[in-house]
């Protein structure tokens, strides 16, 4: 697959909109990782925690929202309903949001940070 300037300025557009949705929601530990030319499934993933089951279901609601009304995205979203980690794919850009806990368990920026990047 090959990216041309329009889908990297989309990618980079929608990263944007997600950075800042997750910060105005409060979402803690905010990390994005860069993931062109090391994976298929997306430009970008996002990792970032939210305090309560609560909050993480929120967070994941809003940003769908605002992607919706931004670019017309209906995000898939996974995880939800039980608030510990949810997943929206939203195509180019994939985001994890989990309860501290939970996070701490699976580390997922262990396994997609470059090799040697401090976590």
């Amino acid at each position: 697959m090959t990216m041309n300037v329009t889908d990297a300025e989309t990618s980079d557009q929608v990263l944007a909109l997600v950075l800042s949705s997750l910060d105005d929601d409060k979402a803690e530990d905010i990390v994005s990782i860069d993931l062109r030319g090391r994976s298929s499934i997306a430009d970008h993933m996002v990792i970032c925690s939210g305090r309560s089951s609560r909050q993480v279901g929120a967070i994941a609601e809003k940003l769908t929202e605002r992607l919706k009304e931004a670019f017309g995205r209906t995000c898939k979203i996974e995880g939800k309903d039980q608030g510990d980690w949810v997943l929206i794919d939203a195509t180019d850009v994939i985001v994890h949001v989990f309860r501290p806990e939970v996070r701490e368990f699976y580390q997922l920026e262990k396994m997609w940070m470059p090799t040697g990047a401090k976590v």
